[in-house]
Order: C-alpha cells, then sequence, then structure tokens
C-alpha cells in the first residue's frame, strides 16, 4: 500500500516564502496580494497551502482584489477551507481599509471637480452588491457638510423620491448639493430614469435657490459626471 502523499503546509514553505515572517522582515509593502489574503486566511486546505487558496481566489476573480472585496460571505465560503471564520476575517479586513478612507478631519472637503467628489463618495458606494444612492451638502463655499444616505435598491435599480433630496437639501441649509448612486454591474451609462430624475431634481431645488452641482454614477473603481458630460 502506498503512503498517502504529503500536502504542502504553509510551515514546509522556505523562510522566504512564509507570509507572516516576510511581513516581519520586509515590511507589509513586500508582500503580493496572495501572501496578505494567505495571513489573514491562517490555513489552506488538504491540498492547497494558505497562499495557494489565495492565489486561487485571486485567480478565479481577475487577479482584482476589488472583486473579492465584493464577495458575500456565502460566495467566499464557497472556497474549500474558507469557513464561516475565515470569511468574516476576509470581509473584516476590506471593510477597514474602507473605514481608514472614511477617517474624518476637522477640515471640510470643498467639491471643486467631479473627481474630489467621487473621491468623497467611493468609500460609500464602491464594491457594494446592490445600489445605493446618497447626497452630498454642500455649503456656500462648495465645502461637505454632511454625507447622507437616501435609498438602498437591488442589484439593477434604486427608487429616488425628489422630494426626499430637496427635504435633505433643505433641513441641512444647503447651498448646493451632489447626488450619486452606484452601479453594482459597473457599467457606467445613465439610464432614462437617472437622466429624468436629474432633471427634475435640479428643477425643483431652483425653487429654494439650491444648486445641483452634479450626479455621479459610481461603477468599479471608476464613475461617470453628469456635469463633466454637459447634460446637467
Amino acid at each position: 500500500m502506498k503512503n498517502s502523499p504529503k500536502h504542502l503546509t504553509i510551515k514546509s514553505l522556505s523562510e522566504d516564502d512564509r507570509p507572516r515572517e516576510k511581513l516581519a522582515s520586509l515590511g507589509r509593502q513586500n508582500l503580493s496580494d496572495a501572501e496578505l489574503i494567505a495571513i489573514i486566511l491562517g490555513s489552506g486546505n488538504k491540498k492547497e497551502t494558505a497562499v495557494q487558496l489565495a492565489q486561487r481566489m485571486l485567480s478565479e476573480n481577475n487577479n482584482n482584489i476589488n472583486q473579492i472585496a465584493k464577495l458575500s460571505l456565502a460566495e467566499l465560503k464557497k472556497y474549500n477551507g474558507v469557513g464561516e471564520a475565515k470569511a468574516v476575517n476576509i470581509a473584516a479586513a476590506f471593510e477597514l481599509g474602507r473605514r481608514r478612507n472614511d477617517f474624518e478631519t476637522n477640515e471640510k472637503v470643498k467639491i471643486t471637480s467631479s473627481n474630489v467628489a467621487y473621491k468623497v463618495l467611493q468609500k460609500r458606494l464602491s464594491d457594494l452588491p446592490h445600489e445605493e444612492f446618497w447626497v452630498l451638502i454642500l455649503n456656500r463655499a462648495n465645502q461637505v457638510v454632511k454625507e447622507e444616505y437616501l435609498s438602498k435598491g437591488g442589484i439593477s435599480g434604486t427608487v429616488v423620491d425628489v422630494r426626499l433630496i430637496c427635504k435633505a437639501a433643505i433641513e441641512n441649509n444647503a447651498s448646493g448639493i451632489v447626488i450619486a448612486h452606484n452601479h453594482p454591474s459597473g457599467q457606467l451609462t445613465a439610464s432614462e430614469q437617472d437622466k429624468s430624475i436629474t432633471k427634475k431634481l435640479k428643477e425643483a431645488l431652483k425653487t429654494f435657490e439650491i444648486a445641483l452641482l452634479d450626479h455621479l454614477i459610481i461603477g468599479d473603481q471608476k464613475y461617470y459626471s453628469f456635469a463633466d458630460d454637459g447634460i446637467l
């Protein structure tokens, strides 16, 4: 009877290939995405080390960590060797990364371009499996005084009431606003509904002397701006 083959474990790797030791000796910036994910995983499965499992996860997601960040707990648990605890660890790690970008300073951000608005809203709307609608409330200097969540939809869309947006702007004494929603598909084409809501909202806000500065559609690490496209 032949002995069953031994599977490669992370401890059997050369010291240069062990991600924990590599991070400690060379610094976190010198680790690959797979090695960082392997550290979060801690261990692999009977056929793969943590590094190999992480490499396969990346390979099956176009080597794009942003795609892995979008995976639900159920989707993560489909990988052999990833149970509830490991799936939660991965989700928590990506959420901490997002919250780091969300760290607030005392200085208010001034909206001077669509790109500045995108950077403020990206942390809210990136990596979501469903649509959400957000509003940036601006003062007279076009500084962001509040980021307000308005509604949540499904994969294909979200319903937004123009009256609710006006109410949020008025109650917060806005001089201007920027509205935004995400497309989980990554497609940045403005739908006819997107265009209709934007037009109705712009006209409604005029009554209260509040400017609609832009409407952003946020996809996968990119965005579309109504203002930049000249259709606002």
